[in-house]
C-alpha cells in the first residue's frame, strides 16, 4: 500500500484503513458515513446544482467550488447522500475528509487508483468500488471546468 503520492490527510486515511483488522473496514467505512457534513442551506435550496453520480447504487449528488483562480485554490467539496446509503456516505465523507480544502492541484494529482488503495475491494462490492472511482473523476472534471471558466 503507496501513500507517498498521496496528499497527507488522504494519506492518512489510507493508513487508518489499512491498521484496522479486515472484519472492521465495514465499521470504519460506517463511521465515516455518520461524519459526512451536511449540505449548506444555500445548496440544500438549489440541488440543480449538484451533480448526480450515476454509477452509484444509491443516489448521490456532489458539487465543487473553488475559493479563488489557479492552481493553488482551495477546493471546497459538498456531498448529497441518503442516510439509508452508508456505503456511498462513508465512500462521499472519505473524499471529503481527504480532499476538501486542499489546492486545485493537489486534487487533480491524486491517482484514480485511490479507492482500491482503502482495501476495501473483497469487502465491498466492484459495482459499489466504480461508485466512488466516479465521484473522484466527477470531483476532477468539475475543478477542470471550474478552472477553464
Amino acid at each position: 500500500m503507496s501513500t507517498q503520492d498521496l496528499p497527507s490527510q488522504l494519506a492518512e486515511l489510507v493508513t487508518e484503513f489499512h491498521e484496522v483488522p479486515e472484519p472492521d473496514k465495514l465499521q470504519l467505512l460506517l463511521e465515516f458515513s455518520r461524519s459526512l457534513p451536511e449540505l449548506p442551506a444555500r445548496l440544500g435550496e438549489h440541488p440543480e446544482e449538484l451533480e448526480q453520480v450515476t454509477e452509484c447504487q444509491s443516489p448521490l449528488f456532489l458539487t465543487v467550488e473553488l475559493e479563488g483562480t489557479g492552481p493553488q485554490a482551495p477546493v471546497q467539496l459538498f456531498f448529497s447522500a441518503p442516510a439509508e446509503a452508508p456505503t456511498t456516505r462513508g465512500f462521499a465523507s472519505i473524499l471529503h475528509e481527504g480532499l476538501n480544502g486542499l489546492p486545485a492541484e493537489q486534487v487533480l494529482a491524486v491517482p484514480d487508483d485511490l479507492p482500491e488503495r482503502f482495501g476495501l475491494t473483497s469487502l465491498v462490492s466492484p459495482l459499489r468500488m466504480r461508485g466512488m472511482s466516479a465521484m473522484l473523476g466527477r470531483i476532477k472534471r468539475q475543478i477542470t471546468a471550474l478552472q477553464g471558466a
